[in-house]
């Protein structure tokens, strides 16, 4: 048995499975797929291109002059490969996806009609404004939205993702400063706060110091308090937690950062817990952005473009980014550096050079629009009956480390204490796909020891949390007995496991042609 050029091995066949020799790695009707490189002929193509006249290219002597190496397929290799393909994959069509601290829950298929519609889905961002007024309008009204909900001041819509909108938050942070005078080099970053945001401060020129977090998995105010000073640019909290807890502390942690000159910047990504429930502008947040692939449905990673819309409290609006959407009498505006003096204060400037991401913002406002002001609290207090459901449908099989601190928000938290000899959160993981679920976030949040974060959002039925439970049940009893075998887990799925050290330290990106066979001597 061979090694495709992919470095990825078929499964190996179990007792009483035919001998290796002639395994083909074949599963009932999974089949193992090649590369298309093997599947396809580089010196041939699938497609039929008439020929084309000497004298008659219009490529300016730009013509190719050698051939780019792409495997040529007909319609049916193609279509098999990626269908192939796409059965090895897992989906959150297929079933429950538990990432904490991602939120990935159902895309309702009304968003992605409406995101298709003419006019949303095939504008540019050259067009005259007078050409594209209803989307300038569905911009503003999602902006108002997010600024009600969040109960902020104002809100910049052109951060394009999570880390995006933290560097966004953080330049109107430093412009404030710089506008008083005020050169401040330290941000303060919690223990339980999402791994981000040390990584944004740091590219933003800051300093980054740590701030501990209790026994109870909260921001330890009195530590956070006696670092504050006058060197200290602010802090950049998550609340709730990556360990799945309220901050009951966030309005006095809030006092304290404004009253020694800071700002405070809140990791919005598990807004999906609160929304509608509390709203962020009343716990003193200065500015926050919002993952509208998270909270409000829109696809992770699909759809094009990202999409992370920060809001600002009054004392960072003047220093928010340009471009922004303004209703001016019966028509809409993009405002443009040129009137920023006029209309924006002291912008830091832009962050992009477009609105690119038309298809997030129209997902994210057919969730809205089609859940109301209700609907949405409904979503925030789901989620959180989901994970609770989950963190105590485990009592006494899976340690919760801050169990004992009341209920969690929309993510419970497990650790491996407790396991057998030798096994670890990355077996369970592993036995989970065996299971036929999507492992859970493993060894995060950093403060508990072989950590696995589990949030199954608003989206799921009771009938859909009791199998997942009953899966990771059943697998969490296995570790804790000691089974050996979960470290060759997974047995049943297309890959078996790989060894991930070295396909991060030496990852094979590019296919090359294996090499010829030398003849015997």
């Amino acid at each position: 048995m061979t090694i495709n050029q992919s470095g990825w091995r078929p499964t190996a066949p179990e007792a009483g499975e035919t001998k290796a020799s002639t395994f083909t790695g074949n599963r009932a009707l999974m089949l193992e797929e090649a590369l298309l490189f093997e599947i396809g002929d580089t010196d041939t193509t699938g497609v039929d291109f008439a020929a084309i006249p000497a004298g008659a290219s219009r490529l300016g002597g730009l013509d190719r002059n050698r051939t780019i190496g792409l495997a040529g397929l007909s319609e049916p290799e193609a279509v098999r490969h990626y269908t192939r393909l796409s059965r090895q994959n897992y989906a959150i069509d297929l079933g429950l996806f538990p990432l904490g601290s991602c939120t990935m829950k159902h895309n309702p298929r009304l968003n992605e009609k409406v995101a298709r519609m003419s006019g949303f889905a095939d504008i540019h961002p050259l067009q005259p404004l007078d050409t594209v007024q209803g989307a300038l309008e569905l911009i503003h009204v999602l902006g108002k939205w997010l600024v009600k909900l969040t109960g902020m001041h104002s809100v910049a819509m052109s951060p394009k993702a999570g880390a995006h909108g933290e560097l966004c938050g953080l330049l109107a942070i430093r412009s404030a400063l710089e506008a008083r005078g005020d050169k401040r080099e330290v941000i303060l970053v919690p223990e339980s706060a999402h791994g981000t945001n040390p990584a944004t401060a740091a590219f933003a020129g800051y300093r980054v110091e740590d701030i501990p977090a209790t026994s109870r998995g909260r921001v330890d105010l009195e530590a956070l308090k006696t670092r504050l000073g006058p060197d200290v640019a602010g802090v950049m909290i998550t609340n709730p937690n990556t360990c799945g807890l309220f901050e009951p502390d966030m309005i006095a942690i809030s006092e304290a950062v404004h009253e020694a000159g800071g700002f405070v910047y809140c990791d919005g990504a598990n807004f999906n817990a609160i929304v509608g429930r509390v709203r962020p502008g009343d716990l003193g947040i200065d500015a926050m952005h919002i993952n509208l692939h998270k909270t409000f449905s829109t696809p992770h990673g699909g759809g094009g473009p990202g999409s992370g819309p920060v809001v600002f409290s009054e004392a960072l609006t003047p220093f928010a980014p340009l471009p922004f959407v303004e209703k001016q009498g019966d028509h809409y505006a993009l405002v443009e550096e040129e009137t920023a003096e006029e209309h924006h204060g002291r912008s830091f400037g832009r962050m992009v050079a477009f609105h690119g991401q038309m298809g997030m913002f129209t997902r994210a406002l057919s969730y809205i629009l089609s859940h109301g002001a209700d609907g949405l609290r409904q979503v925030a207090e789901d989620a959180v009956l989901n994970a609770n459901y989950i963190l105590r449908s485990l009592d006494g099989v899976l340690d919760a480390p801050f169990g004992g601190s009341g209920p969690c928000m929309h993510e419970a938290l497990f650790s491996d204490k407790g396991f057998g000899e030798g096994l670890t959160t990355l077996d369970l993981a592993k036995a989970l796909i065996d299971e036929g679920f999507h492992p859970m976030t493993m060894y995060f949040p950093l403060v508990v020891h072989g950590a696995m974060l589990v949030e199954p959002t608003e989206t799921e039925s009771k009938a859909a949390l009791d199998q997942f439970i009953g899966a990771l049940r059943s697998v969490a009893e296995r570790a804790k007995a000691g089974d050996q075998s979960l470290k060759a887990a997974p047995i049943h799925a297309p890959r078996r496991r790989l060894d991930e050290t070295l396909a991060a330290r030496k990852p094979v990106l590019v296919w090359k042609d294996p090499e010829p066979a030398q003849a015997a001597e």
